[in-house]
């Protein structure tokens, strides 16, 4: 029965892991689709980053009491899961509690701490699940989360509500069979929580009692397997990817656009004609982006990092005037996008033309235009993300590839290009107004 048992797991482990590496791979093509960006400079500001945004999750404590519960939630279950090395060593070689007795009392340490962590982060996340769908929070009922991304935000909290109530059931039964003496279930101490539980179970006989505890191993460790390949699937991929998208944040100033050299040689030439004789001929090349191909990696991972939270949106103060900007949509349309993409190189063996771009058919001008360039979306992302980036690139293709602005901006276009300021006065002319107070 043992060997049976580890024929399974040792199955069920190498399929999740292949799975998972297989769906982890074609998000990394997706996010490789984009643009090369050089952003390993400063290295120790970069590692700053990843423990005080990443880890430390700095941004999330501007909140202090939603700070503290996220804290438990991702702290508490990323802590437990270490228990799996454990699991995963007992299902390979049929073993039981395998570190129990090498660790001695220390081994009960770590499995009080565990179980504490594990009821926190079940009374964390009911109050999350509580206020997610009781409170009506402005971010969490814009129409924009309608259908699965509302679906996948509860799917995941219960998911972490059972999880850690199976954990609490296997140490509870796996316990009571140490009280009772049973088989190798060795007495090796006393656990906090599962403890108080145990008693309980005293009058359930030895064979209920082994169905208990390996019904909820089971489950666990498949609810652990199959919480893995969700993983992708879900908002809560940030999970993993919060930190390298912390590690590689451009450390420029919030707002500051990436130069085009070509466009500044043309100023340049404006001021200085006598530069462009002999200036070689630019090469070709688009403005902004019109489709993913046209970012940048950088900020394709940060559409695969959006955690959906709606911060961003909530602090947009086009969105809170009745504009269609969005700033969590943007992030996830760019996703959608790049799973559409590759579901047609999947399909074609490489990209076709499907006569679409995240421009207009996912993203429409409208929703470009509203933006105020402000940063607020900037400032609230608690994982480094930057909206501002994308709208910028895309709002630059529909300016400078297709001419698309309304008639106001083409004026103030049209006055710097001509007058080398917003205002339709000759340059010569500009100081006139200061002759009135003389």
């Amino acid at each position: 029965m043992v060997i049976v048992q580890q024929i399974l797991f040792i199955l069920l482990a190498a399929v999740a892991v292949y799975i998972f590496a297989r769906k982890v791979g074609e998000i990394r093509g997706n996010i490789l689709l984009g643009k090369d960006r050089n952003l390993t400079d400063h290295k120790s500001e970069r590692w700053r980053n990843v423990l005080l945004l990443a880890l430390g999750q700095k941004k999330m404590f501007r909140y202090p009491l939603v700070g503290v519960l996220h804290f438990l939630v991702y702290a508490g279950f990323i802590i437990i899961n270490i228990e799996i090395l454990e699991i995963a060593l007992d299902g390979i070689f049929g073993t039981h509690r395998m570190f129990a007795v090498p660790l001695g009392g220390f081994y009960i340490f770590v499995i009080d701490f565990f179980e504490v962590l594990a009821l926190l982060v079940l009374v964390s996340c009911v109050i999350f699940l509580i206020r997610r769908n009781g409170l009506k929070l402005y971010r969490f009922i814009k129409h924009d989360l309608d259908g699965w991304p509302r679906t996948d935000a509860n799917l995941i909290l219960i998911t972490e509500i059972i999880l850690m109530g199976l954990f609490l059931t296997m140490n509870s039964a796996d316990r009571a069979l140490q009280l009772q003496g049973y088989g190798h279930y060795s007495d090796h101490g006393n656990f906090w929580i599962s403890g108080l539980i145990a008693p309980s179970m005293a009058h359930l006989s030895s064979t209920t009692l082994v169905v208990i505890e390996r019904t909820a191993w089971w489950l666990h460790i498949i609810g652990i397997f199959a919480f893995l390949n969700y993983l992708p699937y879900s908002k809560h991929l940030h999970i993993l990817l919060a930190f390298p998208n912390a590690y590689y944040k451009p450390l420029k100033p919030w707002g500051q656009m990436d130069n085009m050299p070509a466009v500044q040689k043309e100023v340049q030439y404006v001021f200085q004609p006598e530069l462009a004789t002999n200036a070689e001929p630019a090469p070709a090349e688009g403005f902004g982006a019109k489709d993913i191909f046209d970012l940048n990696w950088k900020q394709l991972l940060d559409a695969y990092t959006c955690t959906e939270c709606g911060r961003c949106t909530a602090a947009c103060p086009a969105n809170l005037t009745g504009k269609l900007l969005n700033p969590r949509k943007i992030m996830m349309d760019t996703r959608d996008r790049m799973e559409d993409v590759r579901a047609n190189i999947k399909k074609n063996g490489e990209f076709k033309d499907d006569g679409k771009t995240l421009l207009h058919d996912y993203i429409t001008a409208e929703e470009l235009r509203a933006c105020t360039s402000c940063n607020a979306c900037v400032q609230e992302c608690p994982v480094s993300i930057n909206p501002l980036d994308i709208i910028f690139e895309l709002r630059r293709a529909l300016i400078m590839e297709e001419s698309n602005a309304p008639a106001e901006w083409n004026l103030l276009f049209s006055n710097i290009e001509n007058n080398f300021a917003p205002w339709k006065f000759n340059p010569d002319e500009r100081d006139k107004w200061t002759q009135a107070l003389s």
